[in-house]
């Protein structure tokens, strides 16, 4: 029986320094997520968008799991911009 783990794509790990995220915050903000956007048709594998966090420090997780291998992709993170979402920090704001 394989192992299951989390990997941390190339693009995720480029993308946390330069937004002041560390690998723990990720991992700790995800004891409830919400899944609100889903991406069947993604590059490599479906991924999913979460909200996770907490309701004063919000993060949305952006993560394909790979089910034949056992593992948790982690595609990218970050928090959620007041400019690019609504307040319920899932709903994407109307381009102006």
């Amino acid at each position: 029986m394989r192992s299951r783990r989390i990997l941390w794509t190339y693009h995720v790990n480029t993308r946390l320094g330069k937004r002041f995220l560390t690998r723990e915050t990720i991992l700790d903000s995800v004891d409830s997520y919400e899944i609100f956007e889903q991406y069947p048709e993604d590059k490599y594998l479906p991924s999913y968008l979460v909200l996770a966090g907490t309701a004063n420090e919000p993060l949305h997780i952006l993560f394909a799991p790979d089910v034949a291998s056992e593992n948790v992709r982690i595609i990218t993170a970050y928090r959620p911009s007041p400019q690019e979402w609504e307040n319920d920090c899932k709903t994407r704001k109307a381009s102006r």
